[in-house]
């Protein structure tokens, strides 16, 4: 039986397919009564789950080409190995998720995000989508279309992704510089100064002992904090071979920008991921709401993260029409402890307008009144899938299927 990367999903599909030609993909889901895509596998979500077949993409022909101030990306490529052809064309992406190692269309279908007050998640780098119909046709839709915002991040639900688009920037260098020992009242007493200290700004916490607040800026910055002596695992006991340079050293974009290598482990492995992406304006009461419940949180948890993420126009988005911060939990792989939390911490937070990340694990299932353009998302789905080709059970909780 095939499951995600932590282990918590059991696929259910009766098949897992791997492709080795876009039009051998076409032919699939047009014959296919229930199909759905399969990434890295990094989900902690059944959002990539379904009960009929599965599509790995990863054989795919997997060329990466460069349009000008654009790439066209393969779906299944890995961002660490789409950051080393870039870097070798002297470009860059203006940002990355924590870890290199998960898909291209995956980030981009569930609105993965890094950190940074002028950042958008990965998806708002999207200029153009390419993707198997329910028909078995070829479709393109790009940034000015009148479905464009409704396609990106669209959980899988209007077809298989076959080949993105990406804006890209020049290359450019950054430092890291890690704080240790920081006091929560320093952190939460001036929390906008804190995330507009770098270009990106992580704040790590286990909610009861000082935080570490990681800035990986464009220049040299000093916070009036303690930094860190040499390299640090933002978990006890982890490798610091698997984070990347760390010091304030300067060094390419692709190499500080991640918190790990892709070589290496990410993060702990054995572990659960939830997260809840707020209104900038709420980020100070739901961090008290939160470490109000350390003491049912901390004993669950390996590390909660917190990053800022700027607004985008992307109907499903967690940052749509607002600027946001990530409140992001690392549980250890406890799934009856988490599940019993998490009802508490959804309790506390939605009331603020949390909106909970599709990849993640969560408890709630009425996500449709935090989105403004939810019923128009329906009617795109509707639209281009009217079978339901493209559904599944997890699509089927939220409402948004037909």
């Amino acid at each position: 039986m095939e499951r995600n990367w932590a282990g918590n999903v059991a696929y259910q599909a009766r098949e897992v397919t791997r492709p080795r030609s876009v039009d051998a993909l076409r032919a699939l889901v047009a014959e296919r009564a229930r199909v759905r895509a399969l990434g890295s596998r990094h989900s902690f979500s059944e959002v990539a789950d379904g009960p009929g077949t599965l599509v790995s993409l990863e054989e795919l022909p997997d060329e990466i080409t460069v349009d000008g101030s654009q790439v066209v990306v393969p779906a299944a490529t890995r961002y660490g190995v789409l950051a080393e052809f870039l870097a070798a064309h002297d470009l860059a992406l203006p940002n990355m998720a924590s870890l290199p190692h998960i898909s291209v269309a995956g980030a981009v279908a569930t609105g993965t995000h890094g950190s940074g007050d002028a950042n958008g998640c990965l998806s708002t780098s999207v200029a153009g989508l390419e993707l198997v119909t329910a028909s078995g046709g070829l479709r393109t839709v790009w940034r000015g279309d009148p479905e464009f915002n409704g396609s990106v991040v669209a959980l899988g639900a209007l077809g298989i992704v076959t080949r993105v688009t990406l804006n890209v920037r020049s290359a450019f260098e950054v430092r890291q510089q890690v704080y240790v020992d920081v006091p929560w009242s320093d952190v939460v007493g001036d929390l906008d100064a804190v995330f507009a200290s770098g270009y990106s700004v992580s704040v790590f916490t286990d909610w009861a002992a000082p935080a570490q607040v990681w800035v990986k800026s464009l220049d040299a910055v000093t916070l009036p904090f303690k930094p860190a002596e040499g390299p640090v695992h933002m978990l006890a006991g982890e490798s610091v071979a698997a984070v990347t340079e760390q010091g304030g050293v300067p060094g390419r974009w692709l190499d500080r920008l991640p918190h790990f290598r892709l070589g290496h482990k990410p993060s702990a492995g054995a572990e659960l991921q939830s997260e809840y992406l707020l209104p900038r304006e709420s980020a100070v009461t739901a961090l008290e709401r939160v470490r109000s419940m350390s003491d049912r949180i901390t004993p669950l948890l390996q590390i909660s993260e917190l990053r800022t993420v700027a607004e985008d126009d992307l109907w499903l988005s967690g940052a749509g029409g607002r600027d946001v911060l990530g409140v992001h939990f690392t549980w250890k792989l406890d799934v009856p402890g988490v599940t019993a939390v998490l009802p508490a911490v959804e309790e506390a937070l939605l009331p603020l307008g949390a909106r909970p990340h599709w990849g993640k694990v969560f408890h709630t299932h009425d996500v449709a009144p935090l989105y403004p353009r939810w019923t128009d998302f329906a009617e795109l789905r509707a639209h281009h899938d009217p079978n339901g080709k493209f559904t599944n059970p997890f699509l089927d909780r939220l409402g948004t299927s037909r």
